[in-house]
């Protein structure tokens, strides 16, 4: 499997860069072509002729598969992407967040608010206390707050009737309130935010 990514540069850098690929022997300003990220991984630099543009990386909100042939009827798979480097304008804001809201085709537009549920605020104190009896349910013990109750089948003919059996029955604490995801449209929302992104 190769490592691929999806490099999206504004529409007259791509004009260059595309006079470039296509004709390498003109004697085009725009012979170098340069991309480098700074120590964090996630913003740099791309260089092209001589105007340098911010660069940033960032997480595609599904992994996107990618495919190549050679006799133009099977499809052989290079690769999962799930990455996008975004080169932006001098003067436009570099995006802060390190994913990116919207996928690569229309339908796909603000898919983290509008595609995905929102991640429930869940008290720390619960999630702990929840971990800690799977933690001794798995160890053989039991979770805190159960109590044994001894219970004596009536006699119906059966051998097994006889034996008394024991029964652990669960009795958790109250049950913590989990805020419901807001709706938008019918769907659940994904983000606090709803200013839209025109990166598209």
């Amino acid at each position: 499997m190769e490592e691929q990514f999806i490099l999206r540069v504004p529409p007259a850098v791509a004009e260059r860069m595309e006079r470039l690929l296509n004709d390498p022997a003109s004697s085009s300003e725009d012979k170098s072509l340069d991309l480098s990220l700074s120590e964090d991984g996630r913003t740099g630099t791309f260089v092209i002729g001589n105007d340098r543009f911010s660069a940033s990386l960032l997480d595609l909100p599904t992994v996107v598969e990618s495919y190549k042939t050679y006799d133009d009827n099977v499809l052989i798979k290079t690769a999962d992407i799930g990455q996008i480097i975004t080169v932006t304008e001098k003067g436009d804001s570099v995006p802060d967040t390190v994913e990116y809201r919207h996928g690569l085709t229309p339908p796909m537009r603000d898919a983290r608010r509008r595609r995905f549920r929102r991640e429930p605020d869940l008290n720390p104190d619960v999630v702990r206390c929840v971990e800690k009896d799977l933690q001794n349910i798995m160890a053989g013990g039991a979770a805190e707050n159960t109590r044994l109750e001894m219970i004596e089948q009536e006699e119906d003919g059966d051998e097994n009737a006889h034996n008394a059996r024991k029964k652990v029955v669960a009795t958790p604490s109250t049950k913590p309130e989990v805020p419901e995801a807001e709706m938008v449209d019918g769907e659940p929302d994904g983000s606090d935010s709803d200013d839209s992104d025109d990166s598209i």
